[in-house]
């Protein structure tokens, strides 16, 4: 049985073996542009050491 082939995050198209997992250069720019504009964001914990009002 073999694996099905993998798709790019991005648009959907097959990922290729140079840009993996993307399916370009462009596609692996626009998820690395999405990082660093914080449109992902990783969750956690909230941050109790942040200051609030009350301090």
């Amino acid at each position: 049985m073999s694996k099905p082939d993998p798709k790019c995050p991005i648009c959907g198209k097959s990922a290729s073996k140079e840009d993996w997992p993307f399916c370009s250069d462009r596609c692996r720019k626009v998820d690395l542009n999405r990082w660093l504009s914080e449109g992902y964001a990783i969750p956690g914990a909230a941050d109790e050491s942040a200051p609030t009002e009350e301090d």
